[in-house]
C-alpha cells in the first residue's frame, strides 16, 4: 500500500508518500495460455522498416541528437510554419499588461514559462538528486477520491488538480532563497516541492544487485492554507514529445482490437482503452495521450499544457489558473486580446495555438542505432521471448490524413499499444483519471528512448524519474508486467544486458 504521511510546522508542510511509477518501460507477461507456451511468444523476422521507426521522415542523429528536428518528409511548403511554431513553443511568456502584448498573460499562477522549459530539446524532463533544489521539468497532480466525466478528476478545492510553483508576484521573481514566498498583496506561488529520495537493494537471482530509489516529495510553503486531508498526489515527469503526430493517425480500430479488457484470451494482459471527454467535440471520445491515456487529441496535449504548465488561455482552454478560493490571483490583470462584440478573447489566439500544435505534430522520430549489432539482434528476440511486445506493441501503420499526406500510411514502430493496463498495487497512485483507475497506465512508447541522455542529460525513467537506467525501470515493473519482469530477471547477466541494449537502440 502507498503510505501517506503529513507533518505540520510553522511555515512548512511535509507530505512524505510513496509515489507509484508509471513505468516508461511497462511490458506485459508473456502469453500463458498459448499452445506453443514451451516454445515462446513467436518472433517476428527483422523488417527493414524497423531502422525507421518513424516511418520515412524518421530523422537522422548527426551532426546531433534532437527530438525536435522537423520529420525529413515535412512538404517545403509547411516548413515556414514548422518553425514558426518552435519559436512560439520557446517563447517566454511574460507578465500582463505590458507593451509586448503577442506573449503577455502569463499566470498569475505556472510551473514554467515557455513550453519547451521543461521538454528540453523536446526530451523528458529530469528530478533534483537530493532535496536542495526544488522541482522545475517535474510538477505534482492533485485530486480528491472520484472521477469526473468531463474533467477526468475531482480538483483540490483550493490548489486544483495541479501544483504551480511559480507566480508572477515581483517579490516571488526577485527572491533571494526559498524563504519567501510573496507579499499578502501579491499572487503567492502554490507551494514548492522537494525531494527525498529512499533506496533499497534489489538482488537477482545470479546475486548480482542494483539500487533501486523513489521519491518522498516535501511541499513547502503552501501558500493558500493546508491541503484537503484526502488529497491524492502523483508526481509528473515532462515526457518527450516526438512522434505524436504519427500516433495520432493510428486508426483507433487498429488500438481497440488489442484491447482485451477481460482477458478474454487468458493471457494475462487485459489492456483497455480509456474514456475521455473532448472540449472540441463536446462528447466522450476514446484517450490515447498522457500518462493515463486521459487526451484524445494533439490540440488538447498542447493547449492543455499552455493552460496549465504556463497559465496561457486559449480556445480550448479558455479560464485562468486559478481556483475560485484564489481570489487575488482572479484579480489580475490578464494577456487576453479582446475579439470585439463584447467577447472578451484569449492570451494565444487560435491561429498562433495552431502553430505550436502542427509544430509538434511534424517532430521526427530518430533513426535506430546499431539495429545490426549482435547484441541488439539477440536482444531483439529476448524482448519477443519475455513476453515485453505484449504491451509493447511495436509496430502499426498510420492511417490516411488529406492534411497530413507525409504522415499517411507510414509504417512505424513506437513499441506501445497505447492502451491502459493495470500495473500492481505497488505502482498505483490510486489516483483515478476519466476510466483509468489508480492501478492502470497507458503503455508509453519506446521508441527514441536510448538517446534521452545524449539529447538532453536526462537519464531519468518512469513518471516520476526513479529509474536511472532501462534496468532499473524494469525492474519497477508489477502486475500484469509481473510475468516479463520475472522472465527478465531469471535472464543470465550477459542476456538482461543484450536486452537492455536492445531497447536502447530504439
Amino acid at each position: 500500500m502507498n503510505a501517506l504521511s503529513i507533518l505540520s510546522q510553522p511555515g512548512f508542510t511535509r507530505l512524505a508518500f510513496v509515489f507509484s511509477a508509471v513505468l516508461s518501460l511497462s511490458a506485459c507477461q508473456p502469453d500463458v495460455a498459448s499452445e506453443n507456451a514451451e516454445a515462446g511468444p513467436v518472433i517476428p523476422a527483422l523488417s527493414d522498416s524497423e531502422r525507421l521507426p518513424g516511418g520515412t521522415g524518421s530523422s537522422a542523429i548527426m551532426p546531433f541528437a534532437s527530438y525536435e528536428k522537423p520529420v525529413t518528409n515535412l512538404p517545403v511548403s509547411a516548413k515556414a510554419d514548422f518553425f514558426a511554431g518552435k519559436a512560439l513553443a520557446h517563447q517566454p511568456w511574460v507578465k500582463a499588461p505590458t507593451a509586448t502584448t503577442a506573449r503577455d498573460g502569463l499566470g498569475p499562477l505556472y510551473n514554467a514559462r515557455t513550453c519547451l522549459a521543461c521538454h528540453i530539446n523536446g526530451g523528458r524532463g529530469s528530478v533534483p538528486a537530493d532535496n536542495n533544489s526544488p522541482l522545475f521539468n517535474a510538477f505534482l497532480r492533485l485530486s480528491l477520491p472520484g472521477s469526473d466525466p468531463v474533467a477526468g478528476v475531482i480538483p483540490e478545492p483550493v490548489y486544483g488538480d495541479q501544483l504551480q510553483s511559480q507566480s508572477t508576484a515581483l517579490s516571488h521573481q526577485l527572491r533571494s532563497s526559498q524563504n519567501d514566498l510573496a507579499r499578502t498583496d501579491e499572487v503567492a506561488p502554490e507551494a514548492y516541492v522537494y525531494l527525498n529520495w529512499q533506496t533499497r537493494w534489489f538482488t537477482y537471482p545470479d546475486g548480482q544487485q542494483i539500487e533501486l530509489r523513489w521519491p518522498e516529495a516535501d511541499i513547502r510553503k503552501l501558500g493558500y492554507g493546508p491541503l484537503h486531508e484526502h488529497t491524492l498526489f502523483s508526481l509528473r515527469v515532462a515526457p518527450p514529445i516526438h512522434g505524436m503526430g504519427l500516433l495520432e493517425l493510428i486508426a483507433q480500430a487498429d488500438i481497440d482490437a488489442l484491447a482485451d479488457e477481460h482477458d478474454r484470451n487468458q493471457d494475462g494482459i487485459s489492456g483497455r482503452v480509456n474514456q475521455v471527454w473532448d472540449v472540441e467535440q463536446h462528447k466522450t471520445v476514446p484517450g490515447r495521450f498522457g500518462l493515463k491515456a486521459n487526451r484524445p487529441t494533439m490540440a488538447m496535449v498542447v493547449a492543455g499544457a499552455f493552460a496549465n504548465d504556463v497559465g496561457i488561455s486559449n480556445p480550448l482552454f479558455p479560464a485562468q489558473p486559478c481556483t475560485d478560493a484564489q481570489t487575488i490571483c482572479l484579480q489580475q490583470a490578464t494577456g487576453n486580446d479582446e475579439q470585439g462584440n463584447d467577447q472578451q478573447g484569449t492570451e494565444l489566439p487560435q491561429k498562433l495555438l495552431q502553430l505550436v500544435i502542427n509544430f509538434n505534430r511534424n517532430l521526427a522520430v530518430p533513426q535506430r542505432r546499431d539495429a545490426d549489432h549482435a547484441d541488439v539482434i539477440a536482444g531483439r528476440s529476448l524482448f519477443y521471448r519475455s513476453g515485453c511486445a505484449g504491451c509493447h506493441q511495436p509496430s502499426f501503420v498510420t492511417g490516411e490524413s488529406r492534411e497530413f499526406p507525409h504522415l499517411s500510411k507510414q509504417i512505424i514502430w513506437p513499441y506501445s499499444d497505447l492502451l491502459l493496463h493495470d500495473m500492481g498495487e505497488e505502482l498505483a497512485d490510486q489516483r483515478p483519471d476519466y476510466a483509468a483507475d489508480g492501478r492502470e497506465w497507458r503503455t508509453p512508447p519506446l521508441w527514441g528512448l536510448g538517446l534521452s541522455q545524449q539529447i538532453n542529460g536526462s537519464t531519468t525513467l518512469l513518471h516520476d524519474g526513479r529509474a536511472r537506467s532501462v534496468e532499473e525501470a524494469i525492474v519497477w515493473h508489477g502486475g500484469e508486467a509481473l510475468g516479463a519482469r520475472q522472465a527478465f530477471v531469471n535472464l543470465p547477466a550477459d542476456e538482461r544486458k543484450a536486452l537492455i541494449r536492445f531497447v536502447q537502440s530504439l
